[in-house]
């Protein structure tokens, strides 16, 4: 690990304690079986946030977003605002504004655009505004908008990417898990989709924990990152200074 790196290392965790996160982990394990896949991590994304995790495939990067959302055999501590959510049924977690946009996109194929969108908002209860939240979210998904009657199945793999992100918005979440977001898509593409992240981040103040193997692109996005290998933290800090330290590119990133 280089010096700069672990400078600032010590710099974040201090300065982590003048507020409460938004999302707090602590030594977060989870299996498949009797198959250990995460050892007790430790991480957070502060209250307006962008944190991202890396590392090589098998590092555990999907495995900690669906441990959050206890959607696999997990220990350990996940508190969101101060409150813990471990042990908890993933529907009250979602219910408390966690949502997740799997890999793969998750989108349901034979119901329309919009169909998957209202689907998205199923456990709000200020009904009366869901209605003006469409409109928001097509302001940020014009492409959407113009396919709203659309079988998602006919969909482009970037349109179905900007629908899955658009359902998990409708659910008006604290905290918003991306899980490779980039993955199989145009390069063109997948600038536009983070800037729309960084534009949703900015406006609502939405929290987002990013699973990404673009690391270049999620260093520019985030503010934090992670480091996984073998389902351990191996690094952590500052998204600028581990994306300028040339050593770690090199190590860990790979480019």
């Amino acid at each position: 690990m280089s010096a700069a790196v672990a400078e600032y290392r010590t710099t974040a965790a201090k300065a982590g304690t003048a507020g409460a996160p938004l999302l707090a982990v602590r030594g977060l394990q989870a299996q498949y079986g009797p198959t250990r896949v995460l050892h007790g991590l430790d991480f957070e994304v502060a209250a307006g946030g962008i944190t991202t995790i890396l590392g090589a495939n098998g590092a555990g990067k999907t495995t900690t977003l669906r441990a959050v959302c206890n959607m696999v055999r997990n220990s350990g501590e996940v508190a969101l605002a101060g409150a813990r959510i471990d042990g908890q049924p993933t529907e009250t977690i979602v219910r408390q504004g966690v949502a997740h946009v799997p890999d793969g996109r998750g989108t349901f194929l034979n119901l329309s655009v919009e169909e998957n969108l209202r689907l998205g908002a199923y456990t709000r209860k200020d009904r009366a505004a869901i209605e003006p939240d469409f409109e928001r979210i097509y302001g940020y998904f014009p492409r959407l908008k113009e396919r709203h009657r659309q079988q998602a199945g006919t969909l482009s793999g970037g349109e179905q990417q900007m629908l899955a992100v658009s359902r998990a918005l409708m659910l008006r979440p604290r905290l918003l898990l991306l899980d490779e977001p980039s993955f199989g898509l145009a390069p063109l593409i997948v600038q536009h989709l983070f800037e729309i992240f960084s534009v949703i981040n900015r406006q609502d103040g939405i929290g987002m924990l990013l699973v990404e193997q673009n690391a270049a692109m999620a260093l520019k996005l985030a503010q934090h990152a992670y480091l996984l290998e073998t389902g351990r933290v191996v690094m952590s800090g500052p998204a600028e200074v581990i994306r300028s330290d040339e050593s770690v590119r090199r190590s860990y990133l790979g480019y």
